[in-house]
Parts: structure tokens; sequence; C-alpha cells
């Protein structure tokens, strides 16, 4: 039998959040889940076409928003429109006929609100509706599939905030960003290596020094901080020191609690200064940097962050032996980082798993990744930015869905080591999301 490496620390043991996973359990569920039909043609339409502009129809140009447009989609009545109204306003100029203003119908999925305007699946058209979408409300609302679902064609991302007050800080913020004389871009790496400590032992040697490698050698300005240097002093400088125009990428376990105040820290990354699994003990607040931490003004505009429920915690896990909150949301260190200045922030919902970055056989697999940061230095919009990610998961649910296809209607055999990997592979892939603007970019170029 034989076991996956574990993401993710339990605040209130020290232990890891879940026993590691075994090839078989994980390859039982995949044998037993049911695809939806409509979103498994789009996946497969989309890997099919390898478009040059991703998922906008062929001829339109998705740096220029009068080009591609640009909306927001709330629920109905949502009061969060006037308190975002610099940034509508700043889109809509941009946009032109282009911009809209959209609704979700309660009980809508994806596919009823693409049917109400028009769209299909396929290619985003934008005269129908826009290429970049920001969803403004929380994931009970706004359900994290939707964002899952129509990012497969969209350049989407979410803002979700406990106050107004928060959401028009964050619509100054990025009005201000843009108005501002553009700062050289650059990179900076922050990778914990916890002694005794598998997972990020891999996500330093496979992950953040093959990143590091790459970016320098295409010319980007990246600097790395590793192992004994990844402690939470120096995270907090790098999330307050000056240094605007940069994407801060982080590789760390996120960590996990069962008390009342699990949105507190829930998706908080832990630093170097666990002493590793071996300890056995609570996790200290000194040891993690979670959204209570962020203090005055943070200066990249942008952070990436790989770890166990960097961006939210679904209802219910999608993994086996997953935990359950019962309830959806938005972490709160990204929520704290944008309401204080942070244009977006891309991360995980859910576990993270080390197939991010590996693929079996192989060696480390940093493709997508490395393209979405230096497509962000070289000035290309977020969302334009991560189609690499979305790419990369409509490749991996394409090979998936013709195996199970193979297995129920032929009977040819998939061996559980490469249905456990596709499966967990394929919805690892789906749960990154932006959090923040999908327009915002660094400086006011037009990318590659």
């Amino acid at each position: 039998m034989s076991e996956l490496p574990v993401n993710g620390v339990d605040a209130d043991t020290g232990a890891y959040l879940f026993a590691p996973d075994t090839v078989e359990s994980l390859a039982a569920v995949a044998r037993g889940e049911e695809p939806e039909a409509r979103h498994v043609r789009a996946l497969r339409k989309r890997d099919e076409q390898r478009e040059p502009t991703f998922g906008v129809m062929f001829g339109f140009d998705p740096e220029d928003l009068a080009s591609v447009g640009w909306a927001v989609v709330t629920t109905p009545g949502s009061p969060v429109l006037d308190a975002l109204r610099p940034l509508l306003d700043r889109r809509k100029a941009q946009a032109g006929a282009l911009y809209r203003e959209l609704v979700v119908e309660p009980g809508d999925d994806d596919g009823a609100f693409l049917r109400r305007h028009g769209a299909a699946p396929g290619p985003a058209e934008p005269a129908k509706i826009p290429y970049y979408l920001l969803l403004a409300g929380g994931p009970a609302d706004l359900p994290f599939t939707l964002q899952y679902q129509l990012d497969v064609q969209y350049a989407v991302g979410r803002l979700h905030f406990d106050t107004l007050d928060e959401y028009a800080s964050y619509a100054a913020a990025v009005v201000a960003a843009e108005e501002a004389a553009p700062p050289p871009p650059a990179v900076h790496l922050f990778g914990v290596r916890n002694p005794d400590d598998r997972a990020t032992a891999l996500s330093t040697t496979q992950l953040i020094e093959p990143l590091h490698k790459e970016l320098a050698d295409h010319g980007v300005a990246v600097a790395a901080d590793v192992g004994e240097q990844a402690t939470k002093a120096r995270l907090t400088a790098l999330l307050h020191e000056p240094h605007p125009g940069r994407v801060l990428f982080t590789a760390s376990h996120g960590i996990g609690t069962a008390k009342p105040n699990a949105r507190e820290v829930q998706g908080a990354l832990l630093c170097q200064d666990w002493p590793g699994p071996m300890a056995a003990a609570p996790l200290s607040a000194d040891t993690y940097f979670a959204g209570a931490d962020v203090a005055g003004r943070p200066t990249p505009d942008i952070v990436f962050s790989f770890a166990c429920y960097g961006a939210g915690t679904p209802a219910a896990s999608d993994f086996p032996d997953g935990r359950d909150a019962g309830r959806a949301y938005v972490a709160r260190l990204p929520q704290r980082l944008l309401a204080a200045g942070v244009l977006a922030f891309v991360g995980h919902v859910d576990r993270v798993w080390s197939c991010s970055f590996l693929w079996q056989g192989m060696d480390p697999q940093i493709g997508a990744m490395a393209s979405t940061l230096r497509a962000l230095v070289a000035g290309q919009r977020l969302g334009s930015a991560v189609e690499y990610l979305n790419q990369r998961y409509a490749a991996i649910a394409t090979e998936l869905v013709t195996r199970v296809d193979a297995l129920r209607k032929t009977g040819r055999k998939v061996d559980d080591q490469t249905l456990a990997a596709l499966w967990t592979a394929n919805t690892d892939a789906r749960n990154y999301i932006v959090l923040g603007d999908p327009a915002v970019r660094l400086g006011p170029g037009k990318g590659p």
C-alpha cells in the first residue's frame, strides 16, 4: 500500500492535519466519481484548442479591456457595488461598451449563468460575457465551484470582505496603483524547509529552487529566502518593507484548526520557526503568519501562495478523509492583505498537493507556475497570466476523464497509481483561484 506526502499542519496538535492518503483510497474515489458532462466537454474543448489567446476567442487581445471586456458579478441587491465604485468607474472607462454589471441568481451554476446571457461552453465571447469577471461576494452566495467552472473559459477573480469599508479600501488601492508610475517588476521566492518534514523538503528542492533557476535564466529579477532564512520575521519584513512592483511567491504548510476561531488561522503560512512534526506540540503564534499579523500597508503587489487552505476553505472537502468545515469561507490572511493594499492573491482552496509541481517519474514540472510568474513580470494582466495554470488543469482533466471513460465503457484497466495520481492532480489543479481583480497587472506593459 503506497502513501502520498502529507501537506498541512494542525495548529491544535502540531501534527499533520491528515493521515497519509493511500494510492488505493484515492483510486477508489476516482473510479466512483461521475464528472459533470457539460463541464467535461468544456475542458476537452479548451484542451484541444490550445489557442495562443487562451480563454478568449481568437482575434481578441486579453491585455486590452476594450477588446475583451470586464464585468463585476454579484448577487441581486448586493451593497458592494457602491463601495467598489471608483474601481468600477475606472474599468468602465477602460472597457467601454464591454463593461458589465452582472448578477448570479440564487441556485445558478455556471451553465445557468452563461445561458441567461446567451453564452455557451467554449472560448469567451466578450460581446456576450466579458472575459474578465470579478465575483464580489462570499462563497456562500457565489460558490467556489462556480468560480472553478467559470475559470475554464474566463479570467475570474473574487473579492470577499466582511465590511463595505474593506471593499472601498481595496478599490482605492487598485486605482492608486494603476495611476502611479510603475516600478521595476521583480519576483521574491520564500520557501520553508522544516526539520524532518518531507512535504517542505519537496517544495524547496522541487519547486522553489527550480523556479529560482528558471526565472533567473530568463532574465527575471528574482531573489529568494529558503530554509533557515524563511522565518516569520523574514516573511513579515518581505510583506512590509518598501518594494512595490513585486510578486511574492511562498511555499510552506498551511495550517488548520478545529477550534471556533478557525477562520482566523486556517490557511496561515507556517514558517521555518516550526521545529517539525517530531515536536508534537500545539503551534505557537510565533511560528506562523496569519491575518492578524498584517500591519500597515503590505508592499508586494501580488502574492502567490502554495499552501493548504491558503485562499479558502470549502464547506465540504473534495478529498477523502478531509475535514468538512460546514461553511465555505475565504481565508483571513489574503482577506487582510487585500484590504490593506495588496492587489491580488493567488492561492489554493482545500488541501494542496505536491503534484502541483511533480509528475510521476519525471523531473520537477514547474512550467505552469514559472510561465505565470514570467508573464506577470512582463506586464500581463493576472487573469490572463494564470491561464497557464488553467490550461494545465484542462489537460489533466481531459486525460483523467478519457481513462475513466475507457474503464467504464470497455473495461480497460487503469492501475491504481496512475488513476490516483490523475484524480489528485486534477482536483489540486482546479482549486487554484485568484482573489482580487483579475485585470490587475504589474506596470503598464502588454505582456509577452
